[in-house]
């Protein structure tokens, strides 16, 4: 049997050495990565919270205030019921929630609405594009009246030109003209948009723009 010689032995020592050291190096690498994975995993702080905005959605009885934001909330359409007094929904949007106090439209509560405008960031006025000629002037004066109040006045607006899905439905144009929103609304941040239970991606779009009008009256230097 042949002897290793003092070369060889020394070659064979070093050579255990440095693949020694190459493994306890690997080691740690991985070491270094399942920590950091678990840091991503599971050290995770919380998500920042969603800021939360307080708004009061108006108009008649029939315009669809209540499916829209019960369609928003994933509430199933069987279990809809309209407003007769008022109801509060929040709204979830990935990036905010919106608190929305719906107030019935009949003709005998209209006249109580301007009790619960106190303490609102905005306003969603939900009309009927298809409604008769008199309901469409009725939610025109409501509009009109809600546009002047004093305690939303200031307010942004998402105005919702609703049942576009309905032949009689008017476009957003023949909305803008009919409600003088151009002068009546000048120097006030309002939104138009028309919508329809068949299109609530379009509704969810609409409402988003709220949220970024309701954000940009966050830092307003008069707010700070």
């Amino acid at each position: 049997m042949s002897q290793v010689q003092p070369s060889e032995e020394k070659n064979i020592f070093t050579h255990l050495k440095t693949m020694s050291e190459c493994i306890q190096l690997s080691f740690a690498v991985c070491r270094i990565g399942i920590y950091t994975c678990f840091r991503a995993l599971c050290c995770k702080g919380p998500p920042p919270p969603r800021p939360e905005y307080d708004l009061v959605c108006i108009g008649l009885t029939g315009s669809g205030k209540t499916s829209l934001l019960s369609q928003l909330c994933s509430e199933s359409p069987e279990n809809i019921v309209s407003t007769t007094g008022f109801s509060i929904k929040a709204v979830p949007f990935q990036n905010a929630i919106l608190n929305v106090k719906e107030l019935g439209g009949a003709d005998n509560i209209r006249k109580y609405w301007s009790r619960y405008y106190q303490g609102s960031q905005g306003v969603i006025f939900v009309l009927d594009s298809a409604s008769s000629e008199d309901d469409l002037e009725t939610a025109r004066n409501e509009l009109h009246s809600a546009l002047q109040h004093p305690q939303l006045c200031t307010l942004p607006f998402l105005i919702l030109a609703n049942h576009q899905d309905k032949p009689a439905a008017r476009s957003v144009q023949e909305i803008k003209k009919y409600f003088e929103l151009e002068p009546l609304a000048r120097g006030k941040r309002w939104i138009l948009k028309p919508c329809s239970l068949d299109d609530m991606e379009a509704v969810k779009d609409s409402f988003s723009l709220l949220i970024n009008l309701l954000e940009e009256r966050d830092f307003e230097p008069s707010r700070m």
